[in-house]
């Protein structure tokens, strides 16, 4: 491949795109990035723009030659693309904020992710990934897709039941955020510590953890009990852990763990930020609008230390480790979703799953752990089924298994219940759910 790599970021005009680009051209020693191509659409041009601009700059101060190209017509930037990632938002944070705002009308967690929100966040997302799926297929049907959209667990599910693509691994922050937060509790070096990961995407465990080679397990529960150690996201509150259940339960949940073992204190934190400041999608579209405000200023040619308030730190770090390593046959370890192959004994093999991998140019090769301890078995199986029928409701737009997956996710109590939320968000993100009103409208 001595005529460099072409990459293809749909969702180019995302504030995040800075980060991608800062580690492009930190790689690029070892990962000859010559084309990337920021895709995006018609209600994005303006940002597109803005974050190519910037993106322009940064290349020419760092002197590679790498060539930023912007456009809004996806499949002239995917002939022969070597990489495929994806970071996009169906509706825009307008949308988020509906998934945030509808479900406390209800007494019910509205988050990005969790519980409703992320239901109606994979409906919306999902007919598009398939679109670009097929896309891939006809215009590169060698490119790795690299799929950073939430809820990315969902999307990769999606991803190999539902396309012809095998060659698909969905990325998070979350397990790179909390080997720096045990690296912080241990007061040392992230790079000397190494964590066993394995579970779902937003739901992933670390199973053990390994100071320079040794078990260090009993020490980071210790830490975890301790309230000065949050170790969560800037999106999710750190609420302290209850010492005897942190302990209780041997393994290290994730930030978004709380929503299901703190379900009444996030829910009543919730309620109280979102009258007080908004809930997070309006929270972020005002830290948006001073990014690209950032981001107009042709002397900046560097990404900006505001983005790390943005919520996505390490994202970058994680995307371009990935891609360097599929591209180097590198075959170092990195949490990554992919199809499960036996790595989980209680999960199917063909299902996704956030797992420990090897990372070799045949893509990630999960690391077996056998089973889930019981304590976590349960709540994981839980969430996997809403996933999978999360992921069928949205690409046959049933309307009946839309009901079912809200039903089966844990932060919702009743089958009721979940039908009358299901009735305001469909009707809320019509426009953007066409595969649910197609047949009413027939």
């Amino acid at each position: 491949m001595s005529k460099g790599i072409k990459i293809v970021t749909i969702g180019g005009g995302s504030s995040y795109t800075p980060e991608l680009i800062e580690g492009f051209i930190k790689r690029y020693d070892e990962l000859p990035v010559r084309e990337l191509w920021l895709v995006d659409i018609e209600a994005g041009k303006e940002k597109l723009e803005i974050v190519g601009n910037l993106a322009k700059r940064m290349v020419a101060k760092a002197g590679v030659p790498m060539e930023i190209h912007l456009t809004l017509d996806r499949r002239e930037a995917l002939k022969g693309a070597d990489f495929v990632t994806t970071q996009f938002r169906v509706g825009l944070l307008d949308a988020r904020a509906k998934d945030e705002r509808i479900p406390l009308k209800y007494n019910v967690i509205g988050q990005e992710t969790n519980g409703p929100g992320g239901l109606f966040k994979g409906l919306r997302t999902i007919p598009i990934i398939l679109d670009i799926c097929k896309d891939i297929e006809e215009l590169c049907p060698n490119a790795w897709l690299i799929n950073f959209t939430n809820p990315a667990g969902m999307v990769t599910e999606a991803v190999l039941r539902h396309s012809n693509i095998k060659k698909v691994v969905g990325l998070c922050n979350v397990p790179i955020g909390m080997r720096m937060g045990i690296a912080k509790a241990l007061k040392v070096e992230p790079e000397r510590v190494h964590v066993d990961f394995a579970g779902l995407n937003h739901m992933v465990y670390g199973l053990n953890v390994y100071l320079d080679g040794v078990s260090v397990m009993d020490q980071v529960i210790e830490a975890m009990a301790d309230p000065e150690n949050a170790m969560t996201m800037k999106n999710i509150s750190g609420l302290s852990w209850e010492p005897d259940f942190i302990k209780g339960v041997g393994v290290i949940p994730c930030g978004y763990h709380r929503y299901y073992y703190k379900t009444g204190e996030m829910l009543e934190e919730e309620h109280e930020k979102a009258a007080a400041e908004g809930t997070r999608a309006e929270v972020v579209q005002a830290l948006e609008k001073d990014l690209f405000e950032l981001y107009k200023d042709p002397n900046l040619d560097i990404k900006p230390p505001q983005l790390e308030k943005r919520g996505g730190a390490y994202y970058s770090d994680a995307a371009c480790n990935l891609i360097n390593s599929i591209y180097n046959d590198k075959r170092d370890i990195q949490p990554v979703n992919t199809r499960n192959n036996g790595a989980i004994a209680s999960i199917e093999d063909d299902s996704a799953v956030e797992v420990n991998c090897i990372i070799t140019k045949e893509g990630p090769k999960p690391i077996a752990v056998g089973d889930l301890p019981v304590a976590v078995r349960g709540l994981v199986q839980q969430i996997k089924s809403f996933e999978r029928v999360a992921a069928e409701a949205a690409v046959t737009g049933d309307y009946k298994k839309a009901v079912l997956a809200l039903t089966i996710n844990p932060l919702v109590q009743s089958d009721k219940l979940a039908k009358q939320i299901v009735d305001e968000m469909l009707e809320a993100h019509k426009e953007h759910l066409p595969q649910f009103f197609k047949k009413v409208e027939a």
